[in-house]
């Protein structure tokens, strides 16, 4: 049936097709082809409707297929092999499998849409077909285990690089490493490894971008604190070229990071960071601190100074500007 629709679409380009029409056309109820246009608007599909009119197709979805994700690619390692889903679960369970079984370091995991995907401290992530890029890639580092936390901060580092060349839009990095543009949440990442006698056997990095979103297809909690690159940018995003974009900063900052050590991702995290100098209250395992986040130390954590002098660290807490 919604093959049906969109062929009929398909051959009255730009114009608007009423429920009755199309009802007559499907021999099914209005109400039957409102939840096959609903359906279509969930798999990226996007309609204008109007009264007396009816619906008219204005955007198609866009696509991925590893043909085009691997065309543009500039890196020797990352994205070299490529695991396409139409639908999934989560990139970030799919890699896990993958990475058990051997897979090498540099694979990417990409879905149309997650039904499962996965944020920090086990929180959803909003993953709707065909509007965002949601990935995970596959790390085999060879660094000691204490230093992951540096990892999570390096990945900020890269994708924050990619948005801006590629959107052209000033999106910044709030501790340690949500992607905010004017403030609303754009990009989440997060980080996850397995350990053997100290050492890291392979580091999962999920890659939650948003990024031809529209405001409509934010759920109602979600509007006032989260965007796509397509709001902040007045404009529609090539997803590949992103992708493209992502891959080879996360490959040029992993190995400069491998080389020269975590200073280089410092610095440029601290330039990017939305976070330092600005007042915060954060929740943390042992209860709120407030202060002024002043820096990141070797391990990634984010030092606070508190109202009487007092510098605490966090390693791990939900914060927001005060």
């Amino acid at each position: 049936m919604i093959e049906r629709i969109i062929h009929l679409f398909a051959e009255r380009p730009n114009e608007f097709i009423s429920g009755e029409q199309l009802s007559e056309q499907l021999q099914c109820s209005r109400t039957a082809v409102w939840k096959h246009i609903s359906a279509l608007r969930n798999l990226g599909y996007e309609f204008e409707a109007a009264p007396r009119k009816g619906y008219r197709l204005i955007r198609r979805p866009d696509k991925l297929s590893e043909s085009v994700l691997t065309a543009g690619l500039r890196t020797t390692t990352f994205g070299r092999s490529i695991r396409l889903f139409d639908r999934i679960g989560s990139t970030q369970e799919a890699a896990r499998e993958l990475a058990e079984q051997g897979e090498p370091e540099g694979t990417v995991v990409i879905a149309e849409q997650q039904t499962a995907g996965k944020g920090r401290m086990g929180r959803s992530w909003h993953s709707p077909y065909g509007k965002g890029l949601w990935m995970t890639l596959l790390l085999r580092p060879r660094i000691p285990i204490h230093f992951a936390p540096q990892l999570t901060l390096m990945s900020a580092v890269a994708v924050c690089r990619a948005i801006r060349q590629c959107a052209a839009v000033p999106a910044a990095i709030k501790w340690p490493n949500d992607l905010l543009i004017g403030g609303k949440k754009v990009c989440g990442i997060l980080l996850e490894s397995s350990a053997e006698d100290e050492r890291l056997r392979y580091v999962l990095v999920g890659i939650g971008t948003s990024v031809n979103l529209t405001v409509e297809d934010f759920p109602d909690e979600l509007r006032d604190v989260a965007t796509s690159l397509r709001i902040a940018a007045g404009r529609e995003q090539n997803r590949a070229e992103l992708f493209h974009a992502i891959l080879y900063e996360f490959e040029r900052w992993y190995n400069l990071y491998q080389e020269n050590g975590f200073d280089p991702v410092r610095r440029a995290w601290e330039a990017l960071a939305v976070s330092l100098g600005g007042r915060i209250r954060a929740r943390t395992p042992h209860g709120y601190v407030e202060g002024t986040a002043r820096s990141i130390d070797d391990s990634g954590a984010l030092a606070v100074e508190t109202e009487d002098g007092e510098i605490v660290k966090l390693y791990s807490a939900d914060f927001e500007t005060s």
